[in-house]
């Protein structure tokens, strides 16, 4: 009887770590970004962090943004300079379009969420607004440089506002 004990405890523990082992981890990401502009006005600081799964879409994210300048057009719309407390994450999203400075000759591009690029739509916060978001917006974190086109690094952009260059860590 012991034996049968032990056999079925070894083959619980076996399974166990088989499982265990089999799990995908998430993934982590940590950023920071001074500048975000392009479109005709406004401009965003931006930091945060989070961890993802490309593949089951969770994402758990979020951090702290700031206008640094009136925001007239897009989403954020009526955030003024010195305006904003936080950021967190509504929910993953595949792909999005995108444009850094929002012309008409500036082609769109597309990202797409995988291992180095989050695709989210994000509520932003103001001081005031209590819990209840002030404004929600598309956004893109990313390891890699969003737009060759463009001189520089884009790495992030936010829907409405343009892209910027941030310090970006995905783990």
């Amino acid at each position: 009887m012991k034996t049968m004990a032990a056999v079925v405890t070894i083959g619980a523990l076996l399974v166990a770590i088989s499982s265990a082992q089999g799990q995908r981890a998430n993934h982590s990401f940590a950023f920071n970004a001074a500048t975000i502009n392009g479109f005709p006005s406004g401009e965003v600081f931006l930091t945060g962090g989070g961890v993802f799964d490309p593949p089951s879409g969770f994402l758990k994210g979020g951090g702290g943004f700031r206008c640094t300048k009136d925001i007239n057009q897009g989403p954020l719309a009526g955030c003024k300079a010195g305006e904003g407390i936080r950021w967190d994450v509504s929910e993953t999203l595949p792909s999005t379009g995108f444009k850094c400075n929002g012309s008409a000759e500036e082609p769109q591009k597309t990202a797409l969420t995988d291992d180095n690029t989050i695709v989210m739509q994000a509520d932003f916060y103001r001081q005031g607004d209590g819990v209840n978001e002030s404004f929600t917006a598309k956004m893109i974190v990313s390891a890699v440089d969003l737009d060759l086109d463009q001189p520089g690094i884009q790495n992030i952009w936010i829907q409405g506002v343009g892209c910027g260059e941030a310090i970006v860590d995905f783990r």
